[in-house]
């Protein structure tokens, strides 16, 4: 359920251990119009940003238990775009006063030879998907609406058809560590959006 969409971040000298509070839920197909509509009464004064990505997913097997994943990302509707590289750490999700999932989160935009340039380093792809959706902001917040389709033909992303009859909703914030502070704003956010929608603080080891 982690595919928000492709953006641009800046980057600066140094290095900061950015974490990434994250609650999620999903709505039927037939309530999307609804929810559209209270976010935008909700969400700061501006058109809801639309995106069209493809991400691949890529693992790498070594000693250790579990395989090393890394996410690349690239827009399919606005040209010019670079690709994206993403890293997601295990979450913390045993702080019972932490109202958010807590993981580590690295994003950073590369060079068209990306894909290549994993396999020349050993990982292979597991597996591929389509996300199609809106973006919303309020203030740091970030609130993703978008639906996940499959991709019939391996390679070919004109090939899809949808994985589900529903739409993932992600609100989520990426700030330094520490700052356990949003998870108040964002489970207080996230009241508003009730009955349309739950959001709720997710395992994904739950889900597998």
């Amino acid at each position: 359920m982690e595919a928000p969409p492709v953006t641009m971040m800046p980057v600066t000298g140094g290095t900061i251990n950015m974490m990434e509070y994250l609650l999620q839920g999903s709505v039927l197909d037939q309530s999307l119009e609804s929810l559209l509509h209270r976010l935008r009464g909700l969400c700061d004064n501006m058109e809801p940003e639309t995106f069209l990505d493809h991400e691949m997913v890529f693992l790498l097997k070594g000693q250790q238990a579990s395989p090393f994943v890394l996410r690349a990302r690239r827009s399919m509707d606005k040209s010019g775009m670079p690709w994206h590289l993403r890293y997601l750490g295990q979450p913390e999700i045993g702080d019972k006063s932490r109202h958010a999932l807590v993981r580590n989160c690295v994003d950073i935009a590369t060079s068209d030879n990306l894909t290549d340039f994993l396999v020349e380093m050993g990982f292979r792809m597991d597996h591929e998907f389509v996300a199609k959706g809106h973006v919303f902001r309020k203030g740091i917040m970030k609130i993703v609406v978008y639906k996940i389709f499959r991709i019939l033909m391996p390679g070919n992303t004109e090939s899809i058809e949808p994985l589900s009859l529903s739409y993932l909703v992600e609100l989520n914030v990426v700030a330094p560590a520490g700052q356990d502070v949003v998870s108040d704003d964002m489970r207080n956010f996230a009241e508003q959006l009730k009955p349309l929608v739950h959001l709720e603080k997710i395992d994904p080891k739950r889900l597998m």
